[in-house]
């Protein structure tokens, strides 16, 4: 197993593209052509952690739509999952050893919010119009926000162009009316809109200049809802090739993320939830001062990828957290060894230890904090 210091706090960081800065001067300076058709110098990372990973142009640009995903997204989880879900799909199509990372630079915060609006307030307005009367709320607002990632290519003239574009529609599964009225919308809707302002999307990208040989990625993303601790996950995805107007070839994406310990009656998880329910009262039996233990799996294709387990304590001592870290490394070999896990172990002073390991390895990366 490669062994990487690893810190929760920058997983994100780490998931877009192994943008770490690379230790010496060895960073290619390319020209890239900006939206005002202006050439400036860009960086690009010596550094790719590994094959799941894209390179990200440096300085690192920001999305212009990036202000308004707290305010139209409901959970941290959600914002995460909603920017890390589309990578993957668009790694489907970009490789990531070819194309080079950067957030969404062409479709603008007044563009955005033109296509969030009901259509009854907006021409360009993606969302229904608002009802009449007693029933002026009562079309949901599907489409609560718009994610753009762009994917550029290196030509032999040093020059990155943009060669893909990934739209990630993040869709309401549960509409919030403002006297407090909760809509849960079926996923056979939430399907149906979702495709259709996809084909519009598509189609106002082609007639930008410029835009009508970029092939462009869509995944519908259903969002959980207020409160939930677990994120939502995209359900379909499309493609739409050079030149297509709109995308075609809808698949679905058969990915969701399980708390666990879970309901003892939850379909397609009874056994791992056995095995992490073990896990726990292992814990319990030799550990009774801990908190809680809480997991989060990703399942992909109903299999299991990886697991994240959030343990707090209430050990003061050094020597305990040793010695429960050291308990730990051995019970997550001994419960886990085919799926990745990252356990992390906090207390009110904070992080105390990190236990990383990759499927299949016995030697999981371990690091005490301060120690």
């Amino acid at each position: 197993m490669k062994r990487l210091f690893v810190l929760s706090i920058i997983s994100a960081v780490l998931l877009l593209g192994g943008c770490l800065p690379s230790i010496g001067p060895e960073k290619e300076e390319v020209i890239q052509e900006n939206e005002e058709q202006i050439e400036e110098t860009v960086m690009i990372p010596d550094v790719q952690l590994n094959d799941d990973f894209y390179k990200v142009l440096t300085p690192l640009k920001k999305s212009a739509t990036r202000g308004l995903v707290v305010s139209n997204i409901y959970t941290k989880y959600d914002i995460q999952e909603a920017e890390e879900g589309l990578i993957r799909l668009s790694a489907q199509h970009f490789d990531t050893k070819n194309y080079l990372f950067q957030e969404g630079q062409y479709i603008d915060t007044a563009t955005a919010r033109a296509w969030l609006s009901r259509s009854s307030t907006n021409k360009e307005g993606l969302n229904p119009p608002e009802g009449e009367g007693e029933d002026e709320e009562a079309n949901p607002i599907y489409l609560a926000h718009i994610i753009e990632q762009n994917y550029l290519t290196l030509t032999d003239e040093k020059k990155v162009r943009l060669s893909g574009i990934s739209i990630g529609l993040a869709l309401n599964s549960v509409y919030y009316e403002r006297g407090g009225k909760e809509t849960t919308i079926s996923d056979k809707e939430l399907e149906k809109q979702g495709i259709a302002m996809a084909d519009k999307i598509v189609s106002r990208m082609r007639a930008k200049e410029g835009f009508q040989d970029i092939p462009i990625v869509v995944g519908l993303f259903k969002q959980e809802k207020r409160n939930a601790i677990v994120p939502g996950t995209y359900f379909a995805t499309a493609f739409a090739d050079k030149g297509k107007s709109t995308p075609s070839g809808w698949k679905e994406v058969n990915e969701r993320y399980v708390l666990f310990p879970a309901p003892a009656d939850i379909d397609n998880y009874r056994e791992i939830n056995t095995t992490f329910s073990n896990f726990k009262q292992d814990i319990d039996e030799y550990f009774p001062s801990f908190v809680n233990v809480i997991g989060k799996g990703f399942f992909k294709d109903n299999r299991m990828q990886s697991i994240s387990i959030d343990i707090p304590i209430q050990f003061f001592g050094k020597s305990e957290v040793i010695g429960f870290t050291q308990f730990l490394t051995s019970h997550i070999i001994k419960y886990f060894p085919n799926i990745d896990v990252e356990v992390s172990i906090t207390s009110v002073n904070g992080p105390e230890a990190l236990i990383v390991k990759e499927a299949g390895d016995d030697e999981p990366f371990v690091h005490i904090y301060g120690y």
